[in-house]
């Protein structure tokens, strides 16, 4: 693997872990929105990742001793709403958006859950930023060899 793809792994890391980090925040400044315009309240989002470029054959030529490189990263390749986790009912008759009943529909945010995930993609950007200085000092190193 050469310098600059491990430069790549890093930044294409820390730019999924960013936008991670954006969504749950616009999770987190959502909790309270009852009507988003259409009526419903705001339904929670979360990023799906991917490998980037990786083929099973190029994997295992890289394993038998081929030349090939492992790993060129990871992408975005969706954000998608949690249609899964049940919206939060609250009993309010005098909130505008009760319905007939008198409840309000919440938004499928979880707190405590989202300041795990926002705990959990801090330390994966971390994490990224410290494998990138490491591959920066490496090169450092390599250019220094030649003086």
């Amino acid at each position: 693997m050469g310098i600059l793809t491990a430069f790549d792994i890093s930044a294409s890391g820390m730019t999924a872990q960013r936008l991670r980090t954006d969504i749950i925040s616009q999770n987190i400044a959502n909790v309270n929105t009852t009507n988003t315009g259409d009526g419903s309240p705001y339904v929670r989002k979360t990023v799906v990742f991917q490998e980037k470029g990786e083929r099973f054959g190029e994997i295992l030529a890289a394993k038998t001793g081929a030349l090939g490189t492992i790993g060129t990263g990871v992408r975005v390749t969706a954000i998608v709403e949690d249609k899964d986790t049940d919206f939060v009912m609250k009993y309010e008759p005098n909130h505008p958006d009760a319905d007939e009943n008198g409840y309000v529909t919440y938004p499928n945010v979880n707190i405590v859950e989202e300041m795990t995930n926002l705990i959990d993609a801090s330390r994966s950007y971390e994490a990224n930023v410290t494998a990138f200085d490491a591959s920066k000092a490496m090169a450092m190193k390599g250019l220094e060899i030649g003086q």
